[in-house]
């Protein structure tokens, strides 16, 4: 018989979901609002006055080819993150449900990065692809090519690109990897015994059987790759050369703080906050009805 907990009263659940609505309103729903209040102003570079100007800061921002061309740079970077991070971390979780000696060992180095915070993690690339002292750049040049990330843009974004994935090449791994714990034996000997092969037992069998962990880790990839890669962005390039690096959540930050532009940056956060949802609804939308649960 199944036993449900019932509260005589509504005293007791309001205070159980308390802390968590407080923690929301505050850090949350408060300073989506102010964004939203202040995308209607512009006020002074000292703070002091703002002028309500309606949706003249959206419509500056839709004139703006460098905010639009930041969009096109988000797509492609969060795209790169989200792949480069969840194909190579798929690879490693299948080596790791296969290996036997050492795959504790194993488990922990492939853990590790994890817990590097971006912006050291962007130092440490910055280090050793810097064009005078780094060590990947001085093998490249005895190579005969000459890295220089601070005026190519596509090194730039190739290397922002895998400093924001390195790290969350881990995070992935322990969510595969642990899917692959779950998938029943059974399933993968019957499939051995009947004469298919490795790859086909893993794109037939496995694959679909991961569907609901790698929906997971899409949406929250995309997610991390329009947010948390700004310390990595700022520490290797600072959105340049010529705003090749300058994603969305970037020039909210460039136009904010150091332009002193806070109108516009408070509709970019407006329409980053938009963009964010759209596309999380979208992919529960459609991509979520080719998962197997």
């Amino acid at each position: 018989m199944e036993k449900r907990v019932t509260f005589n009263g509504w005293l007791l659940p309001a205070a159980l979901i308390f802390p968590q609505i407080l923690i929301s309103a505050v850090f949350f729903f408060y300073p989506a609002g102010q964004a939203i209040w202040q995308s209607l102003f512009i006020p002074d570079p000292f703070g002091l006055s703002s002028r309500f100007v309606g949706l003249g800061n959206f419509e500056f921002l839709f004139s703006d080819p460098f905010y639009r061309a930041s969009f096109v740079t988000t797509a492609i970077f969060s795209t790169l993150v989200t792949l480069v991070s969840m194909i190579p971390a798929l690879f490693l979780a299948v080596l790791a449900d296969r290996l036997i000696k050492g795959a504790g060992a194993y488990r922990t180095m492939l853990i590790w990065p994890y817990a590097v915070a971006p912006a050291i993690a962007g130092v440490l690339w910055l280090f050793m692809f810097n064009t005078r002292v780094g060590v990947v750049s001085w093998y490249l040049g005895q190579l005969g090519y000459d890295w220089n990330h601070v005026l190519n843009e596509m090194e730039a974004m190739g290397l922002v690109v895998v400093a924001s994935s390195w790290g969350r090449i881990s995070y992935n791994f322990l969510f595969f990897f642990a899917a692959l714990q779950a998938v029943p034996r059974s399933v993968i000997e019957a499939a051995a015994i009947d004469g298919a092969h490795f790859w086909k037992r893993f794109f037939t069998i496995v694959l679909p059987l991961l569907s609901p962990t790698t929906f997971f880790l899409l949406v929250v990839n995309i997610v991390y790759a329009f947010f948390e890669t700004f310390g990595v962005i700022h520490t290797i390039t600072s959105g340049g050369p010529q705003q090749a690096t300058t994603i969305l959540v970037y020039k909210v930050y460039s136009d904010g703080f150091v332009g002193q532009d806070l109108g516009s940056s408070s509709a970019q956060s407006v329409v980053l906050l938009v963009v964010v949802g759209v596309l999380t609804v979208l992919q529960f939308k459609f991509v979520e009805k080719r998962v197997h649960y």
